[in-house]
């Protein structure tokens, strides 16, 4: 068996998935985008992006590790609705041996208006422990590369947001009575 040739990877500052529409069944009774597939299509642009650190299919599925979602925070701005294409951007914020920290933005792909906002911690998991660990050298050497090329990027305004209901000086009990 050769070894795979080795491939500098190249990273566009964010990246970008390719056009991807809903399917007919992830429409739902609001006759828009159901919440579940805004994430499909995170993940979808997720694997993109990851089949160039060399965190593909084959490394996932035989290779000595995986990726898992540790958090995920999203925030819905704006409806998809059938047939709507949209594009994805991800963004590397940070990473560690064993972490990645990424922003994500679904954009329609051609108006590019915001649909939504995601913010992931990815986590690098060991076989057959199922535990985090470190990334191999070359995968590590591929993600100093992404974040290289997206570290001019500004920092998105929907990163480390909580959910909460602001204080508007409202009196009396608040919640449910």
């Amino acid at each position: 068996m050769s070894a795979k040739p080795k491939i500098n990877p190249l990273f566009f500052a964010p990246f970008v998935s390719s056009v991807m529409r809903p399917e007919p069944a992830w429409i739902d009774e609001n006759d828009h985008l159901n919440m579940a597939y805004y994430h499909v299509f995170f993940d979808r642009t997720l694997e993109e992006a990851f089949d160039l650190l060399g965190l593909d299919k084959d490394y996932c599925a035989s290779g000595p590790g995986t990726v898992f979602v540790a958090e995920s925070h999203v925030s819905y701005c704006r409806e998809i609705l059938r047939d709507m294409p949209v594009r994805v951007t991800a963004q590397l914020l940070d990473y560690d041996v064993k972490r990645m920290h990424l922003s994500l933005e679904m954009r329609h792909a051609k108006d590019g208006w915001l649909a939504a906002a995601a913010e992931f911690m990815m986590l690098h998991i060991l076989r057959p422990d199922r535990k985090v660990g470190p990334f191999p050298p070359d995968i590590l050497d591929a993600i100093a590369v992404m974040k290289s090329a997206h570290a001019a990027l500004p920092r998105p305004d929907h990163i480390g947001r909580i959910i909460a209901i602001p204080d508007t000086g409202r009196s009396g009990k608040v919640g449910l009575h």
